[in-house]
């Protein structure tokens, strides 16, 4: 699917909103996400951190959380803002939560708070990933 320039500014815009409302205080490293669906609704997430650490919440999953929530199945594009001296991509885990809603070839962007740094694939990101068609589903 072809992203418009106005749906990719939405999603930037998005994915910077909900970096800002990031719970991180124990990292003080917020991140935000943004995902496209297929019905072209943009559903966006921040990281939720907790003093028993593993029991946080990573954006792209909250964002995941919100699209579920308004009755999405695919995503179609994803933005990730977070702010480091490398671009940052989605964790493994996030990478392999995405995989369950989109395919190989979704695009996702990463970004800071002034320019998008990279863009990748989910299947660069996560190659010769495992999904939903090896369940049959």
């Amino acid at each position: 699917m072809q992203i418009s320039d106005t749906q990719m500014a939405a999603l930037l815009a998005a994915a910077r909103t909900a970096r800002q409302r990031a719970y991180a205080p124990y990292s003080r490293f917020a991140v935000g996400a943004a995902l496209l669906d297929e019905q072209g609704r943009i559903h966006a997430g921040c990281n939720i951190e907790n003093a028993a650490f593993p029991q946080g919440q990573c954006a792209e999953a909250t964002a995941i959380g919100h699209l579920v929530l308004a009755g999405g199945t695919r995503i179609v594009a994803a933005v990730v803002v977070g702010v480091a001296a490398e671009p940052v991509t989605p964790c493994g885990g996030c990478r392999q939560r995405l995989r369950e809603f989109a395919a190989d070839d979704m695009p996702v962007w990463v970004a800071d708070l002034d320019v998008v740094r990279a863009r990748f694939t989910l299947g660069q990101l996560l190659p010769a990933s495992f999904g939903p068609a090896h369940l049959g589903a």
